[in-house]
């Protein structure tokens, strides 16, 4: 099944750049490009793509507000934000808007094709460490302690489900999650979804992000 992407960037080179790496793929094709935030709002409703990379930094309307309002209107569309550097705020505001994942722009024709295919598969692209020591560097700097209405909202998993849900924000795969506790992976799997369907998450980036807000991790150095 051919994955279809749409390119959000204010820069032509990039998306440009972006569509002929991943045309090149057999099983990617690039649908659209556009050319900012509104315009990439329009064309996801026009186009549904399966997967965005949006810019973090555009005009007419921010990756950010872009993200928050594609995954709104369209739950299904996954969205691959780009940035120029790992770790910056706006990135992280863009995976608690909904954003699946981050991938930098300067990553190779490999990375990018791998990232469009984790996302497009329902996955959170929590790997490389870079994006849990982005998720657990701004939950530190936001505000200093758990939110009190996520902090309450944990007391609707269980036990094991709580263990899981830390082992997720740790970036830990189902399989290393199931050897660590030593259980089956298909048994993580179905914690996994139960998860995210008490907490309203979306996916994996979701609950890592609710993870370290909520108090279930603490940032290193808090």
């Amino acid at each position: 099944m051919t994955i279809r992407v749409l390119i959000a960037d204010d820069q032509v080179m990039v998306r440009q750049g972006f569509s002929v790496l991943l045309n090149a793929e057999p099983d990617i094709e690039v649908v659209g490009q556009a050319v900012d935030g509104e315009d990439a709002v329009a064309q996801v409703a026009e186009l549904t793509p399966d997967v965005v990379l949006m810019d973090i930094r555009m005009p007419e309307l921010s990756g950010i507000e872009a993200t928050r309002r594609v995954t709104a209107e369209r739950p299904e569309v996954r969205v691959l934000v780009l940035t120029t550097f790992d770790l910056d705020e706006y990135v992280y505001e863009a995976l608690r808007a909904g954003a699946s994942g981050f991938l930098l722009k300067d990553a190779s024709a490999d990375q990018l094709a791998e990232a469009v295919r984790v996302v497009a598969a329902g996955d959170a692209l929590l790997a490389p460490g870079i994006t849990r020591r982005l998720i657990a560097e701004f939950a530190r700097m936001d505000g200093g302690g758990p939110r009190g209405p996520l902090k309450s909202r944990v007391g609707e998993l269980t036990e094991r489900e709580t263990e899981v849900l830390a082992l997720i924000a740790q970036g830990l795969s189902n399989a290393e999650i199931a050897e660590c506790l030593v259980v089956a992976e298909q048994t993580v799997k179905t914690h996994v979804g139960r998860i995210l369907v008490k907490l309203g998450l979306r996916d994996r980036t979701q609950a890592a992000v609710f993870a370290y807000e909520s108090g279930v991790v603490r940032p290193s150095g808090a």
